[in-house]
């Protein structure tokens, strides 16, 4: 279990780990199960392994889960109790081996008190390096790609897709616009464009349904007489039909509510206003 693998857990998913969600498609909920099972730790009679770090002065049975998996609150935790550039193999002296992994160490292992870092940039273009037991002789192979630089081109626009846009809120839906706009390629180019015209659409669509509002209420207040009130109480959008009749309805009582584009959408639909913006 290492730090990626508590991200999918806690629903927390950067970059990488929408990639590997858009991947699994409809297997994604089962890989996640899958994670659920996995150990902090595997040990063999010749040595320890870990994805990240290790307390140096606690047993293993007592170590932080946090930590063993190197996820942003194990390395806090561990910057508090150790001095400002040093590291937890620093202070290690126990008798079995660790082999950790996590971060990059170099294009060689890195040997210290008995603790192998074997992290040698395998995704990035460096070496895939294999501690075998019980010898502890070491392999390593050199990559020829930067896999990492190649995934991130390759599922830029799948990511962006699958994003679930319609239940953003429409500021944080400007806010990821604006942040990805940095990226010249002319794919990202033309899917923002495209993002920027189906939010500005949606923005519009409340003002349109403000006056669809106000002529429902007309409509209402002709046909139902004394029983207005009994009625439009029934209504799902009845607060915005009783401020259109005191003539204090404005949009931005509709933006107070209506945050996300799918709710915009939503109330759209039934007030069956046509056309409805779609996003492609």
């Amino acid at each position: 279990m290492g730090n990626h693998e508590r991200k999918h857990l806690n629903g927390v998913l950067s970059y990488s780990q929408e990639i590997v969600k858009v991947q699994f498609r409809d297997e994604y909920d089962d890989f996640c199960k899958w994670l659920e099972t996995l150990p902090y730790y595997y040990e063999t009679p010749e040595a320890i392994i870990i994805h990240a770090f290790f307390e140096h002065d606690k047993s293993l049975y007592k170590q932080k889960e946090e930590v063993l998996a190197g996820t942003t609150s194990g390395s806090r935790y561990l910057e508090s109790n150790y001095e400002e550039g040093t590291y937890w193999s620093d202070y290690y002296s126990g008798e079995k081996p660790i082999i950790y992994g996590h971060h990059v160490v170099g294009e060689i292992p890195k040997v210290k008190n008995n603790t192998y870092g074997i992290d040698t940039g395998a995704c990035h273009a460096g070496k895939l390096t294999a501690i075998e037991l019980p010898s502890f002789k070491v392999h390593q192979v050199q990559v020829q790609t930067d896999h990492w630089k190649q995934q991130q081109s390759d599922w830029q626009i799948p990511v962006l897709e699958a994003k679930d846009w319609e239940q953003m809120k429409i500021d944080q839906v400007y806010r990821q616009l604006d942040k990805l706009d940095y990226k010249k390629e002319p794919e990202i180019q033309e899917f923002l464009t495209k993002q920027r015209t189906w939010i500005r659409e949606i923005e519009e669509l409340r003002t349109t349904i403000q006056t669809e509002i106000e002529i429902v209420t007309k409509t209402l207040i002709k046909k139902h007489g004394v029983n207005f009130n009994q009625e439009v109480a029934k209504l799902p959008y009845k607060s915005f039909v009783f401020k259109a009749k005191a003539g204090t309805l404005e949009v931005n009582d509709l933006e107070k509510t209506l945050y996300t584009p799918q709710k915009v959408l939503d109330l759209a639909k039934l007030l069956q206003i046509h056309p409805i913006p779609i996003r492609n």
